[in-house]
């Protein structure tokens, strides 16, 4: 299924200790620290005034508080998606990601319990066009892996790191182009 070329912003979570740490999360509930939540207000700050109709977030707690501040912001109530939670990395949840992490998103592995990534990009379109079909601009809320699994469909590099709590204007192609492309939205200070 292709993507629906639908411009959306897209804000991956706050960090949390797992993310500080350089452990896989997954699906494991890891929530957002200080920093974080300090993070995801900025975040709703700067999206303040952007005329967002819609925020759509993972159901995991730190995607999900994260669009929590975004909405106390944008004056809108934030949907549950069941399809944008993190891929499920099995085994390998709670453990660094080095080593095996370069061979999961290139196909060549899956954890023992996890989800590959082929199977992520299929749930993440399925989640993404669900999600553009509500009213517009729409807000995605949700994780890194997911980002990188719309990357690989969107015509872009896949394994690349996003930064948390960063919001990204995301539009289709142009006339005559293959990639998507992104502009991350500068922060308030």
């Amino acid at each position: 299924m292709p993507l629906t070329e639908t411009p959306f912003w897209y804000l991956r979570h706050g960090e949390t200790d797992w993310n500080a740490r350089g452990l896989s999360q997954g699906n494991v509930d890891i929530p957002l620290n200080p920093v974080g939540v300090a993070q995801a207000e900025r975040a709703a700050r700067a999206l303040a005034g952007k005329q967002i109709a819609t925020i759509v977030s993972s159901p995991l707690s730190r995607a999900r508080d994260t669009a929590e501040a975004a909405a106390a912001v944008l004056g809108q109530p934030v949907q549950i998606h069941e399809d944008l939670r993190e891929v499920s990395f099995g085994v390998q949840e709670g453990q660094e990601m080095s080593g095996w992490f370069d061979d999961w998103v290139e196909g060549r592995f899956t954890p023992e319990g996890g989800e590959s990534f082929a199977a992520l990009r299929e749930r993440t379109v399925r989640a993404i066009n669900e999600c553009l079909a509500q009213p517009g601009p729409v807000l995605i809320v949700a994780h890194g892996a997911v980002w990188r699994a719309f990357r690989a469909e969107a015509g872009l590099p896949a394994n690349v790191r996003t930064p948390n709590a960063l919001p990204m204007w995301v539009t289709p192609p142009a006339p005559g182009e293959q990639a998507w492309r992104f502009d991350a939205l500068a922060l308030p200070d």
